[in-house]
Parts: C-alpha cells; sequence; structure tokens
C-alpha cells in the first residue's frame, strides 16, 4: 500500500482478528481479505488467464490473491513506492515505482505494454490527520488509478480503487460510470471499523469511443 490509512475515533489495533488470520493463513497482509471479498462477490470480474495490475501493490496481500486468481497463464504486475519481497510465481512481476512521477507511464508500459482485463488500486495516502486533505489525495491517487484503467484497460474489464470517503466522492463515481457500465460502491468486512476508506469498482468498461476522422 501507498502509505496507510489511520482509523479515524478508535484506537488503531494492529493486531486483530484479520491480522492474526492473515498472519495464520500465510498472507502478507490483511488487505488480502478486501480484495478476496470483492472478488467472490463479482467472480467475473477477475478470471484465469486474465492480465491484471495492482496498483499500491505493497507489502503484497493483494498480489498473492490475484497471482491464484489469474493462475499462471495469467499475468499480474505489482507497483508501489516501497519495494516489494519478490514472489516465486514467475507470472508476477512487481516494481518500485511512483504512479505520480512524469515518467510512470512509460515504466510501466516498460515491465508489461498488453493491455489490463483488471486495473485495482490499493493506494492511499500518507495521512496528515487533515480531513479535507486527506480526502483530497486520496482522490487524485484514485484518479491516475482511472487514467491508468482508461487508457490501458481492455473493453469488458474490470477496475476497483480505494477511496477516502467526502470531499469530491460523488464526482470521482461520476466519472467511473463514464467508463463502466456499472459501479459499485464496497466497504469489504475486514476494513477496520472507524476507517472512511471504501472501494469503488466498475465492471465491464465500455468500449472506447472511435476516434473522429
Amino acid at each position: 500500500m501507498l502509505g496507510t490509512a489511520s482509523d479515524m475515533g478508535k484506537p488503531y489495533r494492529p493486531k486483530d482478528h484479520y491480522f492474526q488470520k492473515a498472519k495464520q493463513e500465510g498472507l502478507r497482509a490483511r488487505s488480502a481479505f478486501k480484495v478476496d471479498e470483492i472478488l467472490k462477490r463479482f467472480p467475473t470480474s477477475v478470471k484465469k488467464g486474465a492480465a491484471v495490475l495492482d496498483l499500491g501493490a505493497a507489502p503484497g496481500g493483494f498480489l498473492q490473491i490475484l497471482a491464484d486468481a489469474v493462475g499462471m497463464h495469467g499475468r499480474v504486475i505489482g507497483v508501489d513506492i516501497s519495494a516489494i519481497r519478490p514472489f516465486s510465481q514467475k507470472w508476477v512481476t512487481t516494481a518500485v515505482l511512483d504512479v505520480l512521477a512524469d515518467d510512470f507511464d512509460a515504466k510501466l508500459a516498460a515491465l508489461y505494454d498488453g493491455p489490463y482485463d483488471a486495473v485495482i488500486s490499493d493506494m492511499a495516502p500518507k495521512t496528515s490527520g487533515i480531513k479535507g486533505t486527506d480526502e483530497a489525495r486520496s482522490l487524485r491517487l484514485a484518479g491516475k488509478a482511472l487514467e491508468v484503467a482508461a487508457a490501458r484497460g481492455k473493453p469488458g474489464g474490470t477496475f476497483v480503487a480505494k477511496v477516502f470517503m467526502g470531499g469530491d466522492f460523488e464526482a470521482f463515481r461520476d466519472e467511473v460510470r463514464k467508463h463502466f457500465e456499472e459501479v459499485k460502491i464496497v466497504r469489504p468486512e475486514a476494513t477496520r471499523g472507524a476507517s472512511m476508506e471504501v472501494y469503488v469498482v466498475g465492471l465491464r468498461r465500455r468500449a472506447p469511443a472511435p476516434a473522429a476522422s
């Protein structure tokens, strides 16, 4: 994950139920249960053989679930500003990249230049404690993820992005609706109680309009 979202209202307890469950199951992070729930709710969102991009992928909890979901004939690219411990699965590629850097798109294309069946973002800003600032930073990251999905996503594909509720959230959801036939808001069970985060899920990407001649 790119930074961490702090709980708002109640103390942060790192060793909660999902933390312990992740440890018991050999998962790198409790967040693995979030993407697992999303994939189970929308079973056609990531299929065997799919190519998937995971933004904000450290420490690799999402990647573990996605690697299993696509299987050995799929492809998973995971990037983060923090290094990700390598995976044994040959179809998983990781890299240290800053999504907001000017050269991000070129570096991402160098890792994998094909289209993605799903673009998934668990990025979150380093929180300042100032609600409006944190919401704006969260939406900026989600907006970049949507840009990548619009540029590199396949028609019929899937988009998932973590966002802090508030601020211009409604405008962001409307922007996702321009690119996807159906948009859902999901708060996974593994989300900490007082957290303001939700996941915006875009299903069945619309085919891009043909370029004007």
